[in-house]
């Protein structure tokens, strides 16, 4: 800058102008060029460097090159170029201004470590959106570290730029907050409950995204969406959203259903009452009817038969028979222990994990047809009207 200088003050010379016209022509020219040769340096850091970067790292049998040097951080980068070029002339330019140069020098400095705030948040950004499984362990460690990097990074920032603007020793602000660490202890207390209940959903396998989860106690009771530092968001099963704290998950308790969607089959379990006076002996008109309707062979029927003992038996073949359930998961019909409201059959069976088999339809379906086929058992089934003297 200084030979810029020398150079300048020659051309005015060779201009022929003198005197009190010499000063603030100088000025003007000086600081015309610090400014071209800033917009310069990010023009020429965009249009040339950029390309031979990314050209460099295409070429290169690494990934993280390349998905580090990606347009947006190299965006930020040429607009940090400028800057240290504004902040190294215009001092130079205002040489003879002491309050004026340090003025300029402090206001390009705050401007400099703000650019380096987001070209490490751009590079943060890059290292997220890095292609691994979502919701994968990996993922999600890095995410809540990521969330705790942000956070330290605009402390240090916030702890530099005031002491540029009145001129302190940044490590004697950082000493002097050593007094105040309980304060801040109670202002990030949250982030660091949520980084500590991060880390143990993650290292437990607690939780992942796109799990299915149902939380007692609170709305949520869907799939997980996000997990940062302090929220677990869910999506429920009518499209409305429900935060969750991760402590919340940590310290209480919560059902995750990833097991069963996994598993080849999904567990149903239902209860059926039936009326004590329904039951009784097939007498032969009823066997007959059974037979015809094969629902038994004649050799099944011969001797003594209770008809709940055949109902079990039959809806026990037909559950077995339906391609859309998992036998060999469990399939049992059997008695609980009588009731005032009648006898209980517990029908316990696996409706089978496959996109083509839809569970409600296919469990409603099942169990209209259990509900009808009591009809031909002369099976009654239980159930309580209400008083109509009331």
């Amino acid at each position: 800058m200084n030979e810029i200088k020398n150079l300048v003050e020659q051309l005015i010379e060779l201009t022929g102008i003198h005197g009190a016209s010499v000063v603030p022509i100088r000025y003007a020219l000086l600081f015309i060029i610090a400014i071209f040769l800033s917009w310069f340096s990010g023009w020429a850091g965009w249009y040339i460097l950029r390309p031979i970067i990314q050209k460099i790292a295409s070429k290169t049998p690494t990934q993280w090159d390349t998905l580090l040097f990606n347009d947006t951080v190299l965006r930020t980068f040429c607009k940090l170029i400028p800057a240290i070029v504004i902040w190294k002339l215009l001092p130079l330019v205002v040489f003879q201004h002491a309050t004026l140069k340090d003025i300029v020098t402090r206001l390009t400095a705050v401007y400099i470590c703000v650019m380096v705030v987001k070209l490490l948040l751009a590079i943060i950004k890059s290292v997220e959106t890095k292609k691994t499984k979502k919701g994968s362990k990996m993922q999600l460690y890095a995410k809540s570290f990521l969330g705790v990097v942000r956070i330290v990074i605009f402390f240090l920032a916030a702890i530099v730029i005031v002491a540029t603007l009145f001129n302190k020793n940044p490590l004697t602000l950082l000493a002097g907050l050593g007094a105040t660490s309980a304060v801040l202890m109670l202002v990030f207390q949250d982030t660091i409950q949520g980084l500590v209940a991060g880390i143990r959903l993650n290292s437990n396998e607690m939780v992942r995204i796109g799990d299915w989860i149902t939380v007692p106690g609170t709305p949520a009771d869907g799939i997980v969406e996000d997990v940062t530092l302090t929220t677990v968001k869910v999506r429920n099963f009518d499209n409305t959203t429900a935060t969750v704290t991760p402590m919340a998950l940590v310290n209480g308790s919560f059902q995750n259903w990833r097991s069963m969607a996994a598993g080849s089959g999904r567990r149903v379990t239902r209860q059926v009452y039936f009326d004590f006076k329904s039951i009784g002996f097939v007498s032969e008109e009823q066997k007959q009817a059974l037979i015809s309707k094969e629902l038994f062979t004649e050799d099944e029927l011969k001797g003594n038969h209770i008809n709940i003992a055949l109902y079990r038996q039959y809806i026990e073949r037909y559950l077995s028979s339906r391609k859309d359930i998992v036998p060999e998961m469990g399939l049992l019909v059997r008695e609980v222990e009588a009731t005032q409201s009648g006898l209980p059959l517990c029908f316990v069976f696996f409706i089978k994990n496959d996109p083509a088999v839809h569970y409600e339809h296919t469990l409603a379906e099942i169990v209209e047809w259990c509900y009808a086929m009591a009809n031909e058992f002369k099976l009654t089934i239980y159930q309580q009207f209400p008083n109509q003297n009331a």
